[in-house]
């Protein structure tokens, strides 16, 4: 079970839906649909199956991580990819109820060319496949669920009092150029969980599935196969 980050969508994750097709049965879920992580993790667990390894970038790791306060014995496995255990800082809360508030007048823009230096690494940004496909995504999810999934974000939990409790093989991965969570959330993550092990991958931003997918692709394999 794939969980994407904020307007994104199944595309995220294609390349490790194809790429894993012979060893996994990939879900990808839909986060558009509700304005709380609890909901969204809700909504999962409604169509996951019994067991399943779960994985999420960026807002499905906050995902993630209420689907292991709901229901850790369901979860073989889990991959944290990009994301955080923190709240965010109070600079971002404000940020966020900014988007939200132009998002409501009318002036959603979804990912505009200026906004993909955050996303992508800076070589990446003449791949015109890539930033296409990043865009392409954002306007898929549109205004309504954007402000669902910001809302969202800002009432998430703090996940760090409960990292230790987790004690499924876990598999934490981050772009080194991350800029919107950097190495050293991912790094908090990875010593907070026993099981966790820690990949940085280099020359890589914050969307590392479809950046670096032959990279995440062979530590996937080796995490669902171990």
């Amino acid at each position: 079970m794939l969980l994407p980050g904020l307007l994104c969508d199944s595309a995220l994750w294609e390349p490790q839906r194809t790429g894993l097709a012979d060893i996994a049965d990939v879900t990808v879920a839909d986060l558009t649909r509700h304005d709380s992580i609890k909901a969204m993790a809700g909504s999962v667990l409604e169509t996951a199956p019994p067991r399943f390894c779960l994985a999420g970038l960026s807002m499905g790791g906050y995902v993630a991580l209420e689907i292991m306060r709901q229901a850790p014995d369901r979860v073989e496995r889990l991959a944290l990819l990009d994301t955080s255990a923190r709240v965010d800082t109070a600079e971002n809360f404000r940020r966020r109820r900014g988007l939200i508030s132009l998002a409501r007048m009318g002036r959603f823009k979804g990912v505009t060319p200026r906004l993909l230096p955050m996303l992508l690494h800076p070589d990446r940004l003449s791949d015109e496949g890539l930033t296409q496909l990043v865009m392409d995504m954002a306007e898929r999810v549109g205004q309504e669920a954007f402000i669902r999934q910001q809302t969202a974000i800002l009432g998430r939990e703090d996940s760090r009092p409960g990292l230790s409790s987790i004690d499924c093989p876990t598999l934490v991965i981050c772009g080194r150029q991350d800029q919107i969570t950097p190495p050293e959330l991912s790094e908090e993550l990875a010593a907070g969980i026993p099981q966790a092990e820690l990949f940085i991958l280099e020359n890589c931003g914050h969307l590392s599935s479809i950046e670096r997918p032959d990279e995440v692709n062979a530590h996937f394999r080796r995490w669902l196969q171990d």
